[in-house]
């Protein structure tokens, strides 16, 4: 990305596309594969899938809403000018990055995909290490005491 702010995080992709291409690898790989299907009853992977990306959809929205609410950027190579911290970001410092992972767990268990699901875990690690940790070290020098109490009562993911 060519248009990185001096004063950001850093991030020089779009976290969105770690977790679409994975998925998309995923489902590839399990369909050439044979598809291995998810150990669970398959009554129960439709619905908890939809649940979980409703849900995961519903929280990405509201955060998303939050920022552009307070007039602050998402995307995590531009400089941030606001430290939210209501609503949703209440209970989780990363409500993106959780949306994102419930509603990818979701659509792999809607499409019984297991190699997609199980891909997940690389795809949160890389998120943690090469976005989240990042982020919060930009955070912490950008906003500073605030910063650090809201990181004191706040979880990173839950």
């Amino acid at each position: 990305m060519r248009d990185i702010d001096h004063d950001s995080a850093g991030i020089r992709f779009p976290p969105p596309l770690v977790y679409l291409g994975a998925l998309l690898l995923g489902l590839a790989f399990g369909a050439a594969v044979g598809r291995p299907p998810v150990p669970l009853d398959s009554d129960l992977t439709y619905p908890i899938g939809a649940f979980l990306m409703i849900g995961g959809f519903a929280i990405l929205l509201t955060a998303s809403g939050l920022f552009r609410k307070a007039g602050t950027e998402m995307k995590p190579w531009k400089s941030s000018s606001a430290l939210v911290t209501e609503g949703v970001y209440r209970w989780t410092r990363n409500p993106m990055y959780l949306g994102m992972a419930l509603a990818y767990a979701g659509i792999a268990l809607m499409l019984d995909s297991l190699i997609a699901l199980l891909l997940l875990i690389p795809v949160v690690l890389v998120i943690q290490t090469k976005v989240i940790e990042p982020e919060e070290a930009y955070m912490e020098r950008r906003f500073g005491d605030a910063y650090r109490a809201y990181r004191s009562v706040v979880r990173r993911w839950f």
